[in-house]
Order: structure tokens, then C-alpha cells, then sequence
């Protein structure tokens, strides 16, 4: 039997029964275990950990438990620098492209208003996200913790709410982007990038698409590069506009 003590610390509280929040947790159990193995038996997704230390120094989730360890577990951090002493990645969690599960449509549209590469698509399944998150270096976004304990996940975040605006707070303050955010670059039906129609052929390229008032007033257009959808600056524009001020430091477009 090895018996050991384990704290959490932070938002990793948030997986854990309120009677093990906050405070050292006395663990006994049989064989040989991995600081990984461990760390997700109590419910944390192994991709919401940082920094991992045993008695006092940095350990990768590899490290096997020995009887006695005393062992602190550090969610990602938003301003202490942990590059040199942590050894759970070598790239930083903060690169701001997504890949989102099917519960999660409406993130992912509030995500591409604001400019931020977020992958989403009906369907796919556990095991087609995980792959594209490993392949793609993207950041999975599931409320399902399950999903960010597979192993060929490395970089992801449980997402706590069930509610898209507070979501939408959540993935920004995690991940400190509110000064990222790029409103209007991105198409937020199909996410690809959003490019201005030079005037001098935008008569006979948008004409087909646009209603024949907007025509007669408007000037200004914007075309998606992945699904062709022409955008202007009508009454939707001033109305998104005023969503995505809502989230980010700046004065939009």
C-alpha cells in the first residue's frame, strides 16, 4: 500500500468534492501509479494541469508515486511564469486556436465573432476531436472530462457553464485574450477568414448576393474565404458590434 498527501490548488478545485477542496488529502491505495493516473483518479483532466511538484520538485505526469510523497498539483497559471521549472509541455496552452465538441455551437460562434480560429462541426465523435486537437495543436473546449483524459490530449480546457455568454468569459479569462480578441475577421458560420472586396470589382462580385436597398446604399463589403458569404455594415453589423464589446479590450472595427 502506499499512502501519500495531495493538495489542489485553484480552479482544479472545481472537479473535486467540497470536502476535499482546499485543504491536504490524505490518499492510501495498492500498486505502482503515475502522477498522471493519480491526478485524473480524483476527477482532474490531466490537460488542466500546469505544474505538478513532489516534495518540492517539478515532476512530469510520467513520475511514479512513492509511499510518503507529498504532492501539490497547480492548474495553468495566468501570470507566473512556470516555462523553467515545469515539465508537463513544452509548448504554452495560450495559442488561441479551438476545436469545440457538438455541445458547444454557440462558443464557437461567440469565439469566431470575436477573431478566434475556432474548428467546429456536428458529429464528430470523442475520438475524431481528440485527434484533431493532438494533430492540429489546437485547444479542446468540452464540458466533458472524460474526453480531456484521453491521452493523445494534451492541451484542453473543461469548460464549467452551461451557459454560452459565461462560457465565452471563461475561455478568455483562462486564457487572458481579451486583448487577442479581433472582432469581424472571422466568418462565424463556417470560420474562415474574412477579406475586404476592393471597390473597383465589387459591383459585379456581390451584386448577385445582396438585396437591391443594400445596393443602393452601401459601398463597403466583405467576403468569407472558406464559405463565400458577402458581409456588410447594416443593422446586424451595429448589433454583433455591440456583442463583441462586451468581451474584449478595445475599439473593434
Amino acid at each position: 500500500m502506499y499512502r501519500i498527501l495531495i493538495r489542489f490548488y485553484e480552479e482544479l478545485n472545481d472537479f473535486l468534492p467540497r470536502d476535499r477542496r482546499k485543504t491536504d488529502i490524505e490518499f492510501t491505495f495498492p500498486g505502482r501509479r503515475s502522477a498522471k493516473d493519480l491526478i485524473e483518479s480524483f476527477g482532474v483532466p490531466h490537460v488542466e494541469v500546469d505544474l505538478i511538484l513532489v516534495n518540492g520538485e517539478s515532476v512530469d505526469f510520467g513520475y511514479i508515486i512513492q509511499n510518503g510523497d507529498r504532492i501539490s498539483v497547480y492548474p495553468v497559471f495566468e501570470s507566473f511564469p512556470v516555462k523553467n521549472v515545469t515539465r508537463l509541455r513544452d509548448l504554452p496552452l495560450r495559442n488561441p486556436r479551438f476545436v469545440l465538441d457538438v455541445h458547444l455551437r454557440k462558443l464557437a460562434r461567440r469565439l469566431r465573432l470575436l477573431g478566434f480560429d475556432a474548428d467546429f462541426t456536428d458529429g464528430r465523435g470523442d475520438s475524431e476531436l481528440a485527434e484533431i486537437s493532438e494533430r492540429e495543436g489546437r485547444i479542446l473546449l468540452t464540458r466533458d472530462r472524460r474526453l480531456l483524459m484521453r491521452r493523445n490530449v494534451s492541451r484542453g480546457i473543461c469548460i464549467r457553464s452551461t451557459d454560452p455568454w459565461i462560457q465565452t468569459d471563461e475561455v478568455l479569462d483562462r486564457l487572458r485574450l481579451r486583448d487577442e480578441c479581433r472582432p469581424f475577421t472571422r466568418c462565424i458560420e463556417c470560420n474562415g477568414l474574412i477579406d475586404e472586396i476592393p471597390k473597383n470589382g465589387s459591383d459585379k462580385t456581390i451584386r448577385p448576393y445582396v438585396p437591391e436597398g443594400v445596393l443602393s446604399w452601401c459601398d463597403e463589403y466583405f467576403r468569407c474565404s472558406g464559405c463565400g458569404k458577402i458581409y456588410w455594415k447594416g443593422s446586424h453589423y451595429e448589433k454583433l458590434k455591440s456583442i463583441a464589446g462586451k468581451f474584449f479590450h478595445g475599439d473593434g472595427q
